[in-house]
């Protein structure tokens, strides 16, 4: 078989006494994003707007990879190329064989947890049954598991399905809307023995900490020397801004909403197109069971923000409206939004964006390779368009 170019030899069956080893539960998980990540694909910068990576990709050892494919039956191997995106500790490859193409993963340290990866399983298992579009898993050759336990990892074999990227047409954003609303329908009433979180990004404590925490980390780069107090008042209008959205849909009645298993993360980035329609969701790490109109915020929020340009501080306010009105017509046609949920859209955009931008800001000091402040006063802009039309842009269209 050949592995990036070198060729190596595997019979495709059992090699010698490879037994999986079950790895101990850890007791705490890395806290799930809550999708605002799609946003980081949607713009080029200069190489002095960006805070280098030196961050090493995490990658399979031969043995390792020749160990955990003897778990799988997927036909003769014919080449193993890697796939260089998503978590850089999370390695990926694409296995060709004479059955086809699959996508073998690693879980990254922190999405590894077991119980977590089995309820992950089950909502896909039963997604795929109600003709849901998703990569599916493939079993274990002895024990028809979909996730292998070896050598302390966690490892999964996905079908890899063929699509691009969101090509940004209204087209695409309107059927990202529509699969949503088939994902929520699916799922209104499903139920499992293990129970996911119940917190998301609305009227979060974790988002107020992460503010307070923003002034020290990011306030290390150079470019906020001489800025300090423009960095503290855009932190403190922050936390206005997201504040007051909160106080909205509460008063709005959240606390009384139906919650349900949701995906999440529903950006561009989680998805596959084919001329224009959604082939495959993929990346199913932050379900949880809360109200449904947090996935339609963050997903019209996703599929509409717009940036551009090497300076965020250039990127407009205002989002693609007419992508943000497809996105929720496609949606509304698949699953009817509530009129109460439509009033809240607006503000738990607000908080989405707000809470995605300041947890890795106040971790790091910057917003993937982006420097943290001058992102996180794009995002007040955009917040603050948000609070001041987003009732008049956030509407359901009729056909």
């Amino acid at each position: 078989m050949i592995i990036a170019g070198k060729v190596y030899h595997h019979a495709g069956g059992p090699q010698g006494p490879w037994r999986g080893r079950q790895r101990r539960l850890t007791p705490s998980v890395a806290p799930d994003r809550i999708g605002i990540s799609g946003i980081q694909g949607s713009y080029t910068c200069r190489e002095n707007d960006l805070v280098p990576s030196n961050r090493p990709r995490a990658e399979f050892e031969k043995a390792e990879l020749v160990a955990v494919l003897s778990h799988y039956d997927l036909g003769g191997i014919e080449r193993i190329d890697p796939l260089l995106k998503g978590s850089r500790k999370s390695p990926k490859l694409i296995i060709t064989t004479d059955r086809g193409r699959y996508l073998l993963k690693r879980r990254a340290p922190g999405r590894d947890h077991v119980l977590k990866v089995a309820f992950s399983h089950a909502v896909q298992r039963y997604l795929a049954e109600g003709e849901f579009p998703l990569p599916r898993l493939q079993p274990t050759r002895d024990e028809g598991d979909t996730m292998l336990s070896w050598s302390d990892a966690i490892y999964e074999v996905f079908e890899y399905l063929p699509g691009g990227p969101f090509d940004a047409t209204v087209e695409a954003a309107c059927d990202a809307g529509r699969v949503l609303g088939l994902f929520h329908r699916l799922l209104e009433v499903y139920e499992s023995d293990w129970e996911p979180s119940h917190t998301a990004y609305h009227n979060n404590n974790g988002v107020r900490t992460s503010l307070n925490g923003v002034p020290s980390a990011a306030g290390s780069n150079d470019s906020v020397a001489g800025h300090e107090s423009e960095l503290l008042s855009t932190v403190s209008r922050l936390f206005d801004v997201y504040d007051r959205a909160a106080s909205v849909v509460d008063e709005l009645g959240f606390a009384h909403w139906p919650p349900q298993i949701i995906h999440s993360d529903w950006h561009p980035g989680n998805m596959l197109f084919v001329n224009s329609r959604v082939s495959g969701v993929i990346d199913f790490d932050s379900l949880r069971r809360v109200p449904r109109v947090l996935d339609v915020a963050n997903g019209a929020l996703q599929f509409s923000i717009l940036g551009g340009g090497s300076d965020p501080l250039q990127w407009p306010p205002a989002p693609d409206e007419a992508r943000l009105r497809h996105f929720l017509l496609g949606y509304d046609e698949t699953h009817a939004l509530r009129e109460e949920d439509v009033q809240a859209l607006p503000y738990l955009m607000i908080e989405a964006v707000i809470a995605e931008a300041v947890l890795p800001i106040a971790a790091t000091g910057s917003f993937g390779r982006m420097e943290g402040f001058r992102f996180l006063r794009m995002i007040e802009r955009k917040a603050q368009w948000l609070l001041e039309h987003g009732q008049q842009a956030v509407v359901v269209p009729q056909r």
